[in-house]
């Protein structure tokens, strides 16, 4: 600055001209690492946090079964000792790695005599909401360090207020670790202009997503492939990363899952046997080779999707590869019968650079644009995270002051039926307490004796079933749980029996076939 200093004169006086610095961000240095500066740091991650754990306890209703049978069901079983698995566990096809994690939240809540029926539910949450922000994180700083104050500014914006994430990421889906896990797996891959690369860190997550759900490999094979043919000595990267990192995670989940079945499991060819050769995921519904295409993933994106189009449009160029993993996987996805829209919900963080891109394009439209991303997203993520779906969280609630009753030795012990399509509600993790609970089951037929789909059977001749699985009414259960759209049909059967309707708890505006509007309690007496 001193060498463009001019002096000015003024009549005799000769004076210097001081230039004022300039302080404001407008001028501030763009190729200054944003990953030095505490103070973007420590803002970025403190709303992260609070803005996960509020999204953690405003999501209140159910999604699919496995959120609780896949993961918190098995935990409560493996530390209290009771617990319902379904067949899935019985026949290998399920890893332990995922549901260990709770296991050892719950043994430790039980050492500190801390296991209250409200903390197995809402700590697991907490934990998954703290890594949805921890991933929330690394999504701003990749972002920041690939583009502008600008860019990374709306791209976090379309990032957080994303209906879809804000209904899946705290939930105890491995869906939901999975897209974690992806997001700070892309932080450390090699992108072209991130100066964030580590091999081995983002390989060693990318193999823990694939250890928690093997179908994690899908998203993952175009950026791994793309990695190899980038990368200049690949024998060192086989031999030293791909191959050291791969088995070590086999390793270690074969491990987990012998320990637990108690014999030599290899989970990850059960579950290529049953599901690819077998085809076992049909008997839970099949889909038209277009469904990911005409509903799945306009659902995901929602409001964004105009947008995730025109940035595609903009940034093909700069992010081919991201959208060559997203179209990868919604193609993969599309030849397998079961569909479902939880299993694209990894790609989803991909899609957020592209949506980022084209509302930073926007000059005069920009603000409209972020006002009707916001809105529309917030009704649909309070609608769907309070309002739609959440009786049969809330039955448990009912359900779980049973748990008195079965104390009080001079009452009769509870015995709860659940008369609704199978795995509906949670199960002993909502209540921890061992009462008497039967649900309809619905194994595949497997060639097993037992493989019944109890629930199919139960539905054909609702009144018929009833009256042969409880021919005396000594063997009657004291409560039954079942949707207000059945009541009609074994109308006869309550009454002959003296069962009274004691709760009626609201599930959805929208029911479905046998899943109904409302859920009712009936009581025997």
């Amino acid at each position: 600055m001193d060498k463009i200093r001019p002096r000015v004169k003024f009549g005799n006086k000769v004076h210097d001209v001081k230039l004022r610095k300039r302080k404001s961000q407008l001028y501030a240095n763009e190729n200054e690492c944003p990953l030095n500066n505490v103070g973007l740091r420590a803002r970025v991650v403190a709303f992260s946090v609070v803005f996960r754990l509020i999204n953690c306890f405003l999501v209140q209703s159910s999604f699919v079964p496995d959120e609780y049978w896949q993961s918190l069901e098995v935990s409560h079983r493996m530390v209290f000792n009771y617990g319902f698995l379904t067949w899935e566990w019985k026949t290998g096809l399920r890893g332990f790695s995922h549901p260990l994690v709770f296991a050892i939240i719950y043994k430790i809540l039980h050492l500190v005599n801390l296991d209250s029926v409200q903390l197995l539910k809402w700590l697991p949450r907490m934990i998954q909401a703290l890594l949805a922000a921890f991933a929330d994180v690394k999504f701003f700083f990749l972002i920041r360090t690939l583009e502008n104050q600008h860019v990374t500014k709306w791209t976090f914006f379309c990032h957080v207020c994303s209906w879809f994430s804000w209904f899946c990421c705290t939930r105890t889906l491995s869906n939901s670790t999975e897209t974690s896990l992806t997001c700070l797996a892309l932080f450390y891959f090699p992108l072209s202009g991130s100066k964030t690369h580590s091999s081995i860190k983002y390989l060693s997550l990318v193999a823990m997503a694939v250890v928690f759900r093997p179908t994690a490999l899908i998203v993952w094979f175009p950026l791994l492939l793309h990695h190899f043919c980038q990368e200049e000595n690949k024998l060192t990267l086989i031999t030293h990363h791909y191959i050291p990192i791969g088995a070590a995670a086999v390793v270690i989940s074969t491990v987990i899952d012998c320990i637990f079945y108690e014999k030599w499991t290899l989970v990850q060819f059960n579950f290529l046997k049953f599901n690819v050769v077998h085809g076992v995921a049909d008997f839970y519904g099949s889909h038209p080779w277009h469904w990911y295409l005409t509903q799945g993933f306009p659902v995901v994106m929602g409001p964004h999707l105009p947008f995730f189009l025109h940035g595609c449009s903009l940034a093909f160029n700069r992010y081919k590869i991201l959208l060559a993993a997203v179209a990868w996987t919604v193609v993969v996805y599309s030849f397998l019968p079961h569909k479902e829209f939880r299993f694209i919900f990894p790609v989803l963080p991909l899609c957020m650079i592209f949506c980022g891109k084209s509302l930073a394009s926007l000059r005069e439209w920009r603000r409209p644009a972020a006002v009707f991303l916001l809105l529309t997203n917030l009704v649909l993520a309070l609608y769907t995270g309070l309002i739609h779906q959440r009786g049969t969280v809330d039955v448990m609630n009912h359900l779980q002051t049973l748990c008195d009753k079965s104390s009080a030795s001079t009452s009769a012990q509870p015995d709860v039926l659940f008369l609704m399509p199978c795995h509906s509600t949670p199960y002993y993790s909502h209540v921890h307490c061992p009462i008497k609970m039967t649900f309809l089951e619905c194994p595949p037929d497997l060639g097993e004796d037992d493989d019944v789909d109890e629930a199919e059977t139960f539905y054909r001749e609702p009144l018929h079933w009833l009256k042969t699985s409880f021919p005396y009414k000594s063997s009657l259960p004291t409560h039954l749980v079942l949707f207000n759209v059945l009541e009609k049909e074994i109308s006869v059967f309550l009454q002959a029996n003296e069962f009274v309707r004691t709760a009626e708890i609201f599930h959805t505006h929208f029911p479905q076939g046998r899943v109904g509007g409302s859920i009712f309690i009936y009581e025997r007496h």
